[in-house]
C-alpha cells in the first residue's frame, strides 16, 4: 500500500502538471496572428507559391484569415480572449483538489467528462466549421492526452480515501 504522503505528492504533482496544461492552452488562444506567423514561418508558408503539403496549405489558409480578420474585424478575437479566460477559469477550480484532494475529488471527474465531451465536440464542430480531420484529431489529443494525469489522480484519491482519515 502507498503511504499518505505519496499519493497526495502525486496527485499534486498531476494535478498541476493539468493546471498548467490548461493555462498554456489558454494563454495560446491570445496572441493566434503571431503564433500562426511564427508556425508558418517555421512550416515555410508562401503565399506566392502553391503548397503542396496539407499542414502548409492549412496553415497558409489560417494565416491568410487571420491577418484579414486582424485588419478588417479585430474585434472578432474578443471571442478567444474568453476562451482563454474559461481555460484560466477552470485552471483555478482545480486548485480546490490540491487544497483538500479528497473533498474536492470530484474535480478529477469534472474534468475527466470534459475531456470526453472534448472528442465529439471536436469531431463535430470542426466538422462544420470546415476544420481538417487531422487537425480535429489534433484537437482530440487534448481530451486523450488531459484525462490521463485525471484518471491517475482519480485512482489515487480513492486510495487515499481507503486508507481513511
Amino acid at each position: 500500500m502507498t503511504s499518505e504522503q505519496t499519493l497526495l505528492r502525486r496527485i499534486n504533482l498531476f494535478t498541476w502538471l493539468f493546471i498548467v496544461g490548461l493555462a498554456i492552452s489558454g494563454a495560446t488562444a491570445i496572441p493566434l496572428v503571431s503564433e500562426v506567423d511564427v508556425l508558418a514561418r517555421i512550416f515555410g508558408v508562401s503565399n506566392t507559391q502553391p503548397q503542396s503539403i496539407a499542414i502548409v496549405q492549412w496553415l497558409a489558409r489560417v494565416q491568410t484569415a487571420l491577418h484579414s480578420v486582424n485588419e478588417q474585424y479585430p474585434f472578432l478575437f474578443y471571442g478567444t480572449d474568453w476562451l482563454a479566460f474559461g481555460h484560466f477559469v477552470i485552471a483555478i477550480a482545480f486548485i480546490g483538489a490540491l487544497r483538500d484532494t479528497v473533498r474536492n475529488s470530484w474535480l478529477f471527474t469534472f474534468g475527466m467528462i470534459s475531456c470526453v465531451l472534448l472528442v465529439p465536440y471536436a469531431l463535430i464542430f470542426g466538422a462544420i466549421r470546415g476544420i481538417p480531420f487531422w487537425w480535429r484529431l489534433i484537437d482530440c489529443s487534448f481530451g486523450i492526452f488531459g484525462i490521463i494525469p485525471l484518471l491517475l489522480c482519480k485512482r489515487w484519491t480513492g486510495e487515499l480515501k481507503a486508507q481513511g482519515p
